[in-house]
């Protein structure tokens, strides 16, 4: 259950499942998890984003394989000591899988107990979570917490959805917000954090068999995952050019220029463009040390690598 909430953090269940079913076919136990390199488990985690999750997973495989002894802890408290693991993910593992009394509170929840209590504090604030866990641990069953916990994120995504189907609630009898017509204001939650616009403008250099890539460090978006040295900013193409020839200090010409790509995630919509330059081996061989090192076609496929990156690899013919 550890593996599914934790890719079910981010992740639609129809779209986290192949995952789900390939992470436990390639890696049965969390012993074979916590031998896996890293790179190995971004790549298969990859087209899933917020790759965070795998990172502490992988970690987290290690920490109860080595220092655990492999017994996956057992309580509320112990499980939300792993890491990538918050109240939520906590909450579920111990009441479905070891039966503990804590309360569950996702969205679905948030939005069927602010309206059923009448809570009409902003679900945004980290200590609103604790005012509707103290106010549902007065009334999650003892002898079955899993499945008032699961109950309660049901009848949240079906019955006291966005746009609430009040007329067919159990509970419209005693809900404070269809007494007094809240219905559609609450929960109360604060405007979304604005989405920042990038320009990435990629350079993909290459000699016809093998392309220059790097890995990213931890300071930005897909820490640890593979892409091409890149030139923020909108910028014009003769600035671009520019700094290619400072970059390569030499002259060049674009193979290819390609279409506007766009991604979005959470707080980002990132544009890019990629240029396609052609060099020699030695030119490659001299370029190694801004651009990163070679990787050949085969290599490539099994990189762990951002989904812009891989949407534009397939549209030049190269399949992950």
């Amino acid at each position: 259950m550890w593996l599914s909430e934790i890719i079910l953090q981010q992740t639609r269940v129809d779209q986290g499942l192949p995952y789900y079913l390939k992470f436990i076919e390639t890696y049965p136990t969390i012993e074979e998890l916590s031998n896996a390199r890293e790179n190995d488990v971004l790549r298969l985690w990859q087209g899933l984003g917020y790759y965070s999750r795998a990172r502490n997973l992988h970690f987290t495989a290690k920490y109860v394989a080595k220092t655990l002894g492999g017994t996956f802890p057992s309580t509320y408290k112990d499980i939300l000591n792993l890491k990538g693991v918050g109240p939520y993910t906590a909450a579920a593992i111990a009441s479905i899988c070891f039966d503990e009394p804590r309360p569950v509170v996702d969205g679905n929840v948030f939005r069927f107990a602010s309206r059923y209590f009448g809570i009409d504090e902003d679900i945004s604030k980290q200590k609103t979570r604790s005012t509707f866990e103290q106010v549902l641990s007065k009334y999650i069953s003892r002898k079955d917490p899993g499945m008032f916990n699961q109950a309660m994120m049901e009848f949240g995504s079906t019955i006291c959805t966005p746009s609430p189907l009040c007329s067919e609630c159990i509970f419209n009898h005693d809900c404070i917000a269809r007494r007094k017509g809240l219905q559609n204001q609450l929960p109360v939650k604060a405007k979304k954090t604005k989405v920042r616009e990038r320009f990435l403008n990629y350079l993909v250099l290459h000699d016809g068999l093998n392309f220059l890539m790097r890995q990213r460090d931890s300071s930005d978006v897909w820490a640890h995952l593979f892409d091409f040295k890149m030139i923020e900013g909108k910028l014009d193409r003769e600035i671009i050019f520019d700094k290619i020839r400072e970059l390569l200090n030499h002259e060049f010409l674009i193979e290819e220029e390609s279409r506007e790509f766009q991604h979005l995630l959470s707080h980002q919509k990132i544009k890019a463009i990629f240029y396609k330059i052609k060099l020699n081996p030695q030119q490659i061989k001299s370029a190694k040390s801004v651009f990163g090192e070679p990787y050949s076609v085969e290599e490539i496929v099994n990189l762990p690598k951002p989904k812009l990156i891989v949407n534009y690899l397939e549209q030049i013919g190269i399949k992950s």
